[in-house]
């Protein structure tokens, strides 16, 4: 019976810091459930097209993973738009080895935020 209980505890504690791990690999949900909602317009004001948009929660420990659906880039004067929960925000966009632009955001219910990268 010990043998069992050890190993269910293990499995909890396992699917537990797997579903932490993923939010920090991830950087978090774009929607939480439950609250209201705004979006990040990502603008492209450079000469090259964006290939990567991590959006991040601000408590997450990381910027996450490129949210452009795949085979997708923002085209210099075009945008992109992501529905998010309100409230803080990491952004960073870029291209492939010519560099990226980062800035922290708040998202109010309701709201379209622009994030421009030059």
């Amino acid at each position: 019976m010990k043998t069992i209980l050890r190993g269910a505890l293990a499995l909890t504690s396992l699917v537990a810091l797997s579903a932490c791990g993923s939010d920090l690999i991830t950087g978090g949900p774009l929607i939480r459930p439950g609250e209201p909602l705004g979006q990040i317009q990502v603008v492209n004001t450079s000469v090259d097209p964006l290939d990567a948009v991590l959006l991040s929660d601000c408590s997450a420990s990381t910027y996450g993973l490129n949210r452009l659906p795949r085979g997708t880039s923002i085209r210099p004067g075009g945008a992109y738009s992501f529905t998010v929960s309100a409230g803080c925000w990491d952004v960073m966009a870029g291209t492939i080895g010519y560099g990226d632009g980062k800035q922290r955001i708040q998202v109010p219910a309701g709201s379209i935020q622009q994030v421009r990268v030059r």
